[in-house]
């Protein structure tokens, strides 16, 4: 138990004092590996577990479409397009429990988290993504 409270007090620390770039980087980790569990879960024909994970990555998309900012950015609307495209097909691989609209999200999202990660300066390897644990 107090293993996983200190646990839980680093990862909350970790986020408090990431920068900018660093968040973004660690919620398109987060993304791709809630993209990666469904999946499995999916293919295993666990549903709860699925519903879970798309859900999460359904509110990811919310947050990292939130977090754009049009007046800073004349790419952010072309970006913007893409998380709400991926957004209404995970809500329809959850609904229709559709294993490949979920692969067709990670072929989309996974080459904008590397770009992140390029530009961030971060290794995307090191995160270990697109593992489902």
């Amino acid at each position: 138990m107090n293993a996983s409270r200190a646990l839980n007090a680093y990862q909350r620390e970790a986020i408090l004092s990431a920068s900018p770039a660093r968040l973004l980087t660690m919620l398109y980790d987060r993304l791709l590996l809630d993209l990666g569990r469904a999946e499995a879960a999916q293919l295993a024909e666990e549903w709860p577990t699925a519903h879970e994970n798309l859900l999460h990555a359904q509110d990811i998309l919310a947050e990292l479409s939130a977090s754009l900012q049009p007046e800073l950015w004349t790419g952010a609307d072309q970006l913007l397009g893409i998380y709400n495209y991926a957004g209404a097909a995970l809500m329809n691989a959850n609904i229709h429990r559709n294993v490949e609209l979920t692969r067709e999200c990670v072929a989309l999202l996974e080459p904008l988290r590397a770009t992140w990660h390029e530009a961030a300066g971060l290794p995307a390897a090191a995160a270990g993504v697109g593992q489902a644990s």
